[in-house]
Protein backbone atom coordinates (compact mmCIF):
# COMPACT_ATOMS: atom_id res chain seq x y z
CA UNK A 1 0.00 0.00 0.00
CA UNK A 2 2.86 2.72 0.55
CA UNK A 3 4.53 1.48 -2.93
CA UNK A 4 1.37 2.31 -4.34
CA UNK A 5 0.66 5.78 -2.39
CA UNK A 6 4.38 6.95 -3.69
CA UNK A 7 3.56 5.94 -6.78
CA UNK A 8 0.38 7.78 -6.92
CA UNK A 9 1.97 10.91 -5.51
CA UNK A 10 4.64 10.69 -8.26
CA UNK A 11 2.30 10.39 -11.21
CA UNK A 12 0.50 13.50 -9.83
CA UNK A 13 3.92 15.36 -9.75
CA UNK A 14 4.58 14.41 -13.00
CA UNK A 15 1.37 15.94 -13.90
CA UNK A 16 1.42 19.17 -12.23
CA UNK A 17 5.10 19.31 -13.78
CA UNK A 18 3.95 19.10 -17.28
CA UNK A 19 0.79 21.08 -16.78
CA UNK A 20 3.68 23.98 -15.31
CA UNK A 21 6.24 23.68 -18.10
CA UNK A 22 5.02 26.56 -19.57
CA UNK A 23 5.17 29.13 -17.26
CA UNK A 24 3.46 32.26 -19.57
CA UNK A 25 1.05 30.20 -21.69
CA UNK A 26 -1.56 27.17 -21.52
CA UNK A 27 0.46 24.27 -22.72
CA UNK A 28 -2.47 23.63 -25.40
CA UNK A 29 -0.91 26.41 -27.34
CA UNK A 30 2.22 25.19 -27.66
CA UNK A 31 2.59 21.85 -30.22
CA UNK A 32 5.51 19.77 -29.34
CA UNK A 33 6.95 16.96 -31.32
CA UNK A 34 4.07 14.85 -31.22
CA UNK A 35 1.71 17.01 -32.28
CA UNK A 36 3.52 18.34 -34.71
CA UNK A 37 4.35 14.84 -36.54
CA UNK A 38 0.37 14.50 -36.47
CA UNK A 39 -0.24 17.72 -38.10
CA UNK A 40 2.29 17.56 -41.40
CA UNK A 41 1.20 13.57 -41.24
CA UNK A 42 -2.34 15.45 -42.36
CA UNK A 43 -0.79 18.34 -43.96
CA UNK A 44 2.98 17.77 -45.46
CA UNK A 45 2.97 21.45 -46.87
CA UNK A 46 2.57 22.60 -43.33
CA UNK A 47 6.35 20.73 -42.29
CA UNK A 48 9.16 22.72 -41.29
CA UNK A 49 12.02 22.39 -43.82
CA UNK A 50 15.62 23.82 -43.75
CA UNK A 51 16.41 26.56 -46.02
CA UNK A 52 19.39 26.15 -46.96
CA UNK A 53 18.44 22.41 -48.77
CA UNK A 54 15.94 24.34 -50.60
CA UNK A 55 18.45 27.55 -51.34
CA UNK A 56 21.72 25.99 -51.70
CA UNK A 57 23.24 29.58 -52.15
CA UNK A 58 21.75 31.41 -49.41
CA UNK A 59 23.70 32.51 -46.86
CA UNK A 60 24.09 31.96 -42.89
CA UNK A 61 25.13 34.24 -40.12
CA UNK A 62 22.51 32.27 -37.21
CA UNK A 63 23.78 34.64 -34.61
CA UNK A 64 22.16 32.82 -31.45
CA UNK A 65 24.32 29.85 -32.63
CA UNK A 66 27.35 32.13 -31.31
CA UNK A 67 27.77 34.67 -28.64
CA UNK A 68 27.42 37.20 -31.25
CA UNK A 69 24.13 38.56 -29.96
CA UNK A 70 22.04 40.75 -27.49
CA UNK A 71 22.35 37.43 -25.17
CA UNK A 72 25.79 37.11 -25.28
CA UNK A 73 25.70 33.55 -25.11
CA UNK A 74 24.39 30.64 -27.36
CA UNK A 75 21.09 29.83 -27.38
CA UNK A 76 20.77 27.49 -30.03
CA UNK A 77 23.48 24.09 -30.27
CA UNK A 78 23.15 24.16 -34.30
CA UNK A 79 24.03 27.00 -36.82
CA UNK A 80 21.01 25.72 -38.79
CA UNK A 81 17.62 27.68 -40.22
CA UNK A 82 14.45 26.35 -40.67
CA UNK A 83 11.32 27.32 -41.68
CA UNK A 84 7.66 26.42 -43.10
CA UNK A 85 7.82 25.30 -46.60
CA UNK A 86 5.49 27.86 -47.90
CA UNK A 87 7.92 30.47 -46.41
CA UNK A 88 10.46 28.89 -47.82
CA UNK A 89 9.04 28.32 -51.25
CA UNK A 90 8.58 32.31 -51.18
CA UNK A 91 12.28 32.81 -49.92
CA UNK A 92 13.31 31.14 -52.88
CA UNK A 93 11.57 33.51 -55.01
CA UNK A 94 13.29 36.37 -53.03
CA UNK A 95 16.33 34.96 -53.60
CA UNK A 96 16.17 34.67 -57.68
CA UNK A 97 14.87 38.07 -57.84
CA UNK A 98 17.54 39.36 -56.32
CA UNK A 99 20.26 37.12 -57.82
CA UNK A 100 18.85 39.50 -61.45
CA UNK A 101 20.82 42.31 -59.41
CA UNK A 102 23.92 40.65 -58.40
CA UNK A 103 22.66 40.44 -54.65
CA UNK A 104 21.09 37.69 -51.88
CA UNK A 105 19.85 36.80 -49.11
CA UNK A 106 21.98 36.05 -45.57
CA UNK A 107 19.64 34.78 -42.78
CA UNK A 108 20.60 35.56 -38.98
CA UNK A 109 17.24 33.46 -37.73
CA UNK A 110 14.20 31.98 -38.45
CA UNK A 111 12.34 29.56 -37.23
CA UNK A 112 12.81 29.47 -33.25
CA UNK A 113 11.49 26.82 -30.98
CA UNK A 114 9.26 28.32 -28.00
CA UNK A 115 11.70 27.78 -24.87
CA UNK A 116 13.93 30.35 -26.72
CA UNK A 117 11.76 33.26 -26.66
CA UNK A 118 10.68 32.59 -22.78
CA UNK A 119 14.91 32.99 -22.34
CA UNK A 120 14.89 36.08 -24.38
CA UNK A 121 11.63 37.87 -22.52
CA UNK A 122 13.48 37.04 -19.03
CA UNK A 123 16.57 38.71 -20.17
CA UNK A 124 14.91 41.65 -21.89
CA UNK A 125 11.65 42.53 -21.36
CA UNK A 126 11.25 44.83 -23.71
CA UNK A 127 8.18 43.53 -25.99
CA UNK A 128 9.34 45.92 -28.38
CA UNK A 129 12.28 44.21 -29.23
CA UNK A 130 11.53 40.53 -27.75
CA UNK A 131 8.03 38.76 -27.97
CA UNK A 132 5.78 38.56 -25.09
CA UNK A 133 5.60 34.57 -24.28
CA UNK A 134 2.12 34.65 -23.66
CA UNK A 135 1.46 35.49 -27.04
CA UNK A 136 4.39 33.61 -28.59
CA UNK A 137 6.54 34.37 -31.55
CA UNK A 138 6.11 34.39 -35.31
CA UNK A 139 9.75 32.69 -35.45
CA UNK A 140 8.14 30.18 -32.94
CA UNK A 141 5.38 29.38 -36.05
CA UNK A 142 8.09 28.85 -38.41
CA UNK A 143 6.81 32.26 -40.69
CA UNK A 144 9.48 35.08 -39.31
CA UNK A 145 12.90 35.36 -40.85
CA UNK A 146 15.57 37.56 -39.62
CA UNK A 147 17.77 39.07 -42.65
CA UNK A 148 19.87 41.20 -44.79
CA UNK A 149 20.95 41.51 -47.94
CA UNK A 150 24.38 40.71 -49.91
CA UNK A 151 26.49 41.17 -52.63
CA UNK A 152 27.16 38.12 -54.39
CA UNK A 153 30.53 39.58 -55.63
CA UNK A 154 31.93 39.97 -52.25
CA UNK A 155 29.47 38.31 -49.80
CA UNK A 156 29.24 41.39 -47.99
CA UNK A 157 26.52 43.02 -46.46
CA UNK A 158 25.06 46.23 -47.85
CA UNK A 159 25.12 49.37 -45.48
CA UNK A 160 21.94 49.25 -43.11
CA UNK A 161 20.42 51.58 -40.88
CA UNK A 162 22.04 49.27 -37.93
CA UNK A 163 23.22 46.16 -37.16
CA UNK A 164 21.02 42.89 -36.55
CA UNK A 165 19.25 42.71 -33.32
CA UNK A 166 20.20 46.38 -32.48
CA UNK A 167 17.84 48.47 -30.18
CA UNK A 168 17.89 51.69 -31.49
CA UNK A 169 15.65 53.66 -32.16
CA UNK A 170 17.63 53.37 -36.04
CA UNK A 171 16.15 49.65 -36.68
CA UNK A 172 12.60 50.82 -37.57
CA UNK A 173 11.46 50.43 -40.37
CA UNK A 174 10.25 53.85 -41.66
CA UNK A 175 13.00 55.71 -39.91
CA UNK A 176 14.02 58.27 -42.24
CA UNK A 177 17.45 60.29 -40.41
CA UNK A 178 19.67 58.34 -42.25
CA UNK A 179 22.79 58.10 -45.26
CA UNK A 180 20.73 58.10 -48.34
CA UNK A 181 22.38 54.56 -49.18
CA UNK A 182 20.89 52.82 -46.06
CA UNK A 183 17.46 54.14 -47.14
CA UNK A 184 18.28 53.11 -50.50
CA UNK A 185 19.29 49.13 -49.07
CA UNK A 186 16.32 48.77 -47.05
CA UNK A 187 13.59 49.99 -49.03
CA UNK A 188 15.29 47.76 -51.73
CA UNK A 189 14.90 44.48 -49.42
CA UNK A 190 11.33 45.78 -48.74
CA UNK A 191 9.97 46.12 -51.98
CA UNK A 192 11.23 42.51 -53.14
CA UNK A 193 9.89 41.04 -49.57
CA UNK A 194 6.80 42.57 -50.15
CA UNK A 195 6.66 41.53 -53.59
CA UNK A 196 7.05 38.08 -52.53
CA UNK A 197 4.24 37.57 -49.74
CA UNK A 198 6.12 39.52 -46.62
CA UNK A 199 5.35 41.53 -44.66
CA UNK A 200 8.43 43.76 -41.88
CA UNK A 201 7.67 44.57 -38.61
CA UNK A 202 7.90 47.83 -37.39
CA UNK A 203 10.54 47.88 -34.83
CA UNK A 204 13.15 45.51 -36.62
CA UNK A 205 14.20 46.39 -40.76
CA UNK A 206 15.39 42.58 -40.83
CA UNK A 207 12.67 41.15 -39.27
CA UNK A 208 9.72 39.92 -42.22
CA UNK A 209 6.55 38.02 -41.73
CA UNK A 210 5.24 35.75 -43.75
CA UNK A 211 1.68 37.15 -44.76
CA UNK A 212 -0.15 33.90 -43.57
CA UNK A 213 1.87 33.49 -40.06
CA UNK A 214 -1.24 33.61 -37.84
CA UNK A 215 -2.48 30.27 -39.75
CA UNK A 216 0.14 28.42 -38.08
CA UNK A 217 0.37 27.36 -34.39
CA UNK A 218 3.50 27.72 -31.91
CA UNK A 219 6.09 25.59 -31.78
CA UNK A 220 8.61 24.14 -29.24
CA UNK A 221 10.84 21.33 -31.02
CA UNK A 222 14.39 21.55 -31.21
CA UNK A 223 16.46 21.63 -34.12
CA UNK A 224 17.56 18.63 -33.94
CA UNK A 225 14.35 17.05 -34.00
CA UNK A 226 13.68 18.56 -37.07
CA UNK A 227 13.06 16.43 -40.16
CA UNK A 228 12.61 18.31 -43.51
Amino acid sequence: MKHLSILLLFIIFCIQVQAQHYKYIDNARVMGLKSYAKEINDTPNLKLVEIKKYIPGIALDIRYATTNNFMHQRMYTQARAFARLPVVEALKAVEADLKTRGLGLKIYDAYRPYSVTVKFYEMAHDTNFVADPRKGSRHNRGCAIDLTVIDLKTGKELNMPTGFDSFSVKASADYSDLPKDEIKNRELLKSVMQAHGFKVYRTEWWHYDFNDWQNYPLLDIPFSEIRG
